[in-house]
């Protein structure tokens, strides 16, 4: 039997998509209600960060117990993928011991290369590439609040970063159109670009973008090392920041996300980011349970 990687939306069909983020809602309701759903009684998952996160590290293990699982946090101090020992030959070990694995890190190629030598599914907590973790909570936040996302706009204002590319992932697999607002030299990646076709186009001017959209989205403009370049990053990005003569070019019931931490009156305004149309927080506690459906898809 083959095992299922989570690595990018794009490894999932449109249909087990739309039934993820439905299972994440119903998951999430189920929870408040006090239901007790534990299907993964035994099972243990192995979270390795090379990069540091407060909701990805909270939600995977909150999730996994109250999945009835069990999560094992490991440091950059307890793993050194592809220094201290080959990365095929961690995957080899740590999947004869757990039943999934987790990997928050840079390299893509790092979780590639695991997840072609592990016996147990492999899930992107985020790589430089993509963030498709963050996407499923942003999806279920949109479609709780709003229905369905297919032929709607979306803007994404800032750096073309891991956010950006798996918002371009989302765009193919759910039929809505991404505006992407960012400066020449920070594009999201091409090949993504290229396979997405008309759902993506990148324009220059944010106001031109965001004029219309459904939904406004951004993140911050230097990412996890990245900080040396955050001076340079500032003079760049000075015109792509979310504020709210943009929200107001955007539709009136326009909705705003960001994945956090955010930078107030950086890349988003106070006043976007704690105004009526934000949902944030709402996107932020969606990281449980959007995992959860994942975890209870991919290991059950």
């Amino acid at each position: 039997m083959s095992v299922r990687h989570f690595l990018s939306l794009l490894d999932l069909t449109t249909e087990e998509l739309r039934g993820l983020i439905a299972r994440a809602t119903e998951l999430k309701r189920m929870h408040y209600e006090g239901v007790e759903h534990t299907p993964l009684k035994g099972k243990t998952l192995g979270m390795i960060f090379e990069k540091s996160s407060t909701r990805t590290r909270v939600s995977f293990e909150v999730g996994m117990i109250q999945l009835g699982g069990h999560a094992l946090f490991l440091s950059p101090r307890d793993t050194q993928l592809g220094r201290g020992e080959p990365i095929e030959d961690s995957a080899r070990v740590l999947s004869r011991m757990v039943d999934g694995v987790m990997i928050r890190t840079f390299e893509h190629e790092k979780i590639e290369r695991f997840a072609a030598h592990s016996r147990v599914p492999v899930i992107n907590g985020l790589t430089d590439l993509e963030h498709p973790c963050q996407l499923l909570a942003d999806m279920q936040t949109w479609f709780e609040h709003r229905g369905d996302i297919a032929g709607r706009t979306v803007c994404y204002v800032g750096d073309g970063n891991n956010m950006c590319n798996s918002y371009i992932t989302a765009a193919q697999r759910l039929g809505f159109t991404l505006h992407i607002a960012c400066p020449e030299g920070y594009d999201p990646d091409p090949d993504l670009m290229q396979q997405a076709g008309d759902c993506a186009r990148i324009i220059r001017d944010p106001g031109e973008a965001a004029r219309g959209a459904d939904l406004v989205v951004t993140d911050v403009w230097a990412s996890m090392g990245q900080e040396d370049e955050q001076s340079q990053r500032r003079q760049a990005f000075a015109r792509y920041v979310v504020n709210g003569a943009l929200m107001a070019l955007a539709r009136p019931d326009a909705l705003f996300m960001h994945c956090l931490p955010a930078h107030r009156e950086e890349e988003v305004s106070t006043e976007v980011l704690e105004g009526p149309q934000s949902v944030v927080w709402d996107e932020a506690e969606n990281r449980l349970h959007a995992q959860k459906a994942l975890l209870e898809f991919l290991m059950a």
